[in-house]
């Protein structure tokens, strides 16, 4: 009888221990991302409310824990633990119930301090592409038949034409050239479809209405729009822009970069956002050249500015830059421009953060509560895009997309991504 009264309360024992490493094991998930990131001298709250919660650490002299230095070996920690930076460098958190049972390893690195200039400047963008992109089939009518010997051949919208019969083709005017000399012979083309590189040939055919031979392709070779200065880097002389890839207008597909500049634009007229309607800033182009492009990525557009100080930014000294953990829900500000030059701060909502480990686009939700700014725009609309979000002091991200459904909401990017996109730029 005994007996089996010890094995009932083993058992349950046994069990609840299961249940409390089982809930334990959420709990650490749901509050602790596998890589956080610590500015030096700067601290991290992780709240976890865990009994005979154990940590050890491969370095006591990166972090402190609660003011105090790492303990040696494996000790108890009480909630909430604060993590401050105390030297630049990597360490290694092995988190354990009862200082026995593994829970959890977590890496944290302590960076130095990053401090940007925020934008908010209207900017004009000129993209010239990797050879031609093709943006649509242009069709012949031969016999009654309407026929474009570039899709039967194989080509597809989205596809960059890089050469025509082994030569470089930098613009539509040289397609069109190369073209001409073959005279409605077969022509082998080199394309650039998303990466990959492919070989076809296809039959041009004459085409009465316009006398000469066609291939049935729309082409293009540039592009040219309106988006928003995120953030110039007084160290460098770099900036970031846009918090997001170009795509091609027609094909919906990115832009393979050849060469690009930024100049100064002026915003001559606002078309309201409107539920499932977007908006738009319409702008001019002026000035001279104000900046080059040298990356398209999914985090923005990046390049060098010659001279920051003639565009008139609204901060006289930079700002430090906020990494993904110090962003908190709440209020903020966006800088951006509704009217001719002039650099607006409108506050908005920081609704909702999605904490990431690595780069990613969409970690910020934020909403528009700015009278002054619905009542111009209706919210967020095309060309806010790359607008600076700022919060506490700190640059911590960028305007990216707004919801179509309610414009008055949309997505951000952290800025610490699009600063490291520009530095991994700056390195290649």
């Amino acid at each position: 009888m005994k007996l089996r009264r010890f094995r009932y309360i083993a058992v349950i024992i046994i069990a609840l221990l299961i249940v409390s490493m089982a809930l334990t094991e959420w709990h650490l998930q749901a509050n602790i991302i596998d890589h956080i990131r610590i500015n030096l001298g700067d601290s991290h709250y992780v709240n976890l409310q865990i009994p005979f919660l154990y940590v050890r650490v491969d370095r006591r002299d990166v972090l402190l824990f609660n003011g105090n230095p790492a303990p040696p070996g494996s000790s108890r920690v009480n909630a909430p633990i604060s993590l401050e930076g105390q030297n630049l460098g990597q360490v290694r958190l092995e988190f354990s119930l009862f200082g026995w049972i593994p829970l959890r390893q977590i890496t944290v690195n302590v960076l130095p301090e990053v401090r940007l200039i925020p934008g908010g400047h209207s900017i004009g963008i000129k993209l010239r592409s990797q050879g031609v992109n093709v943006v649509g089939f242009y069709y012949l009518n031969i016999n009654g038949k309407s026929l474009s010997p570039a899709r039967d051949a194989g080509v597809k919208i989205g596809d960059s034409i890089l050469e025509i019969e082994g030569k470089r083709v930098d613009d539509a005017l040289d397609a069109a050239r190369l073209l001409e000399k073959k005279a409605g012979n077969r022509v082998e083309l080199l394309l650039n479809r998303r990466g990959k590189k492919i070989r076809l040939t296809l039959q041009p055919r004459y085409s009465p209405a316009d006398s000469a031979y066609r291939i049935g392709l729309y082409l293009r070779d540039s592009a040219a729009g309106v988006g928003t200065l995120t953030f110039y880097n007084p160290r460098s002389g770099r900036y970031g822009a846009l918090g997001h890839i170009i795509l091609d207008s027609d094909t919906n597909q990115p832009i393979n970069l050849s060469e690009g500049s930024i100049v100064k634009a002026k915003i001559i007229d606002i078309k309201a956002a409107q539920k499932g309607q977007p908006g738009e800033k319409t702008g001019i182009f002026v000035d001279g050249i104000y900046g080059d492009i040298t990356r398209n990525s999914p985090y923005g557009i990046f390049g060098n500015i010659d001279d920051f100080r003639k565009t008139g930014a609204p901060y006289s000294s930079p700002l430090p830059m906020a990494l993904s953990s110090q962003v908190e829900t709440g209020p903020a500000e966006i800088l951006t421009v509704i009217e001719g030059e002039t650099i607006g701060s409108f506050a908005v909502e920081i609704e909702k953060i999605a904490y990431q480990a690595d780069p990613a686009g969409k970690g910020i939700v934020i909403r528009v509560v700015d009278e002054r700014l619905l009542q111009s725009t209706g919210g967020i609309i095309q060309g806010m895009s790359g607008s600076p979000i700022i919060q506490n002091g700190r640059l911590v991200g960028a305007v990216t997309h707004v919801f179509i459904n309610d414009p008055t909401r949309g997505y951000g990017i952290f800025i610490e991504w699009m600063y490291q996109e520009s530095e991994i730029f700056a390195s290649n």
